[in-house]
């Protein structure tokens, strides 16, 4: 088999069992949408889009708003842009090919980036700023990325081929979105039916050399299962806090998990220009 047959088979664009190459259900993917709440005309950005499902649901949910979609793979613009065309979305919805860490577009009304901290040099806190300055005053971002739930085992780390100073906890990621001046609104978490989902569609639609025998679950009690979380965030409060949580605990056999912040830059901005102007 070639370089490019295997790739073909791995590819998550050409896996057409795949919504989005994330554990998302169609209620879950809709909650996210409502909170981000785009209005009519808005401009939205987002950075490591793949083929766009979730931003087109965004610009569809917003009459005349616009996407841009930032991504560097061509099989998911590919399939993205045969989406565009399929919904009626061609000149709404456009794909710009280069790394998100160079795009210089701004003033979005909301800017999205979910799981692609790793396209920036600098990880999740440079991935942070870079999606509050992407933002108007008052826009929005949707963020996610990865903490530890609890302290890895050398198991977890070792399947995820990671170090422990890879994340941080839940709160220090709070913090690393606090420091930009971002606040959430809510908070939400994949749960194990939607990872289940998710890794058996990723498994099986890539044909039967990736596919698992039909009894398997996917996961064993030793195998760290990360989910995802999101927090919408408003400016209505000037005290700049986070809200709690409001999604259930996570099965205890999950050590990692992504979360995913909607954000509008707030009072936390504000005081942060205060503080520099004294300087």
């Amino acid at each position: 088999m070639s370089a490019e047959e295997v790739r073909a088979l791995m590819s998550a664009p050409g896996n057409d069992r795949l919504t989005w190459n994330t554990p998302l259900s169609e209620a879950h993917a809709a909650q996210l949408v409502a909170a981000c709440s785009p209005a009519p005309g808005a401009r939205i950005a987002d950075f490591g889009s793949g083929w766009g499902e979730l931003l087109m649901r965004l610009v569809e949910a917003a009459p005349g708003s616009t996407g841009d979609g930032i991504e560097t793979d061509p099989e998911a613009v590919a399939r993205g842009l045969r989406l565009t065309g399929e919904r009626g979305l061609t000149g709404r919805v456009r794909f710009h090919e280069v790394p998100a860490a160079e795009y210089p577009g701004d003033d979005y009304d909301l800017a999205v980036s979910i799981g692609s901290s790793h396209a920036w040099p600098g990880g999740t806190p440079e991935a942070l700023e870079a999606l509050r300055a992407a933002v108007r005053p008052g826009g929005r971002v949707l963020f996610g990325d990865g903490f530890w739930e609890r302290e890895p085992s050398s198991a977890a780390l070792e399947a995820l081929g990671a170090v422990p100073g890879d994340f941080g906890s839940l709160l220090e990621l709070i913090r690393q979105a606090e420091a930009v001046g971002l606040r959430p609104l809510q908070v939400t978490v994949a749960d194990q039916r939607e990872w289940d989902l998710f890794e058996s569609a990723a498994n099986i639609g890539r044909g039967s050399a990736g596919r698992w025998p039909t009894r398997a679950t996917g996961c064993t009690p030793e195998r760290p299962r990360p989910s995802t979380r999101a927090a919408p965030a408003t400016t209505a409060d000037t005290g700049g806090r986070w809200a709690s949580p409001t999604s259930c605990s996570a099965p205890e056999n999950r050590t990692f998990r992504r979360h995913a912040a909607p954000v509008r830059p707030d009072a936390v901005r504000a005081r942060s220009v205060r503080h520099n102007s004294q300087k």
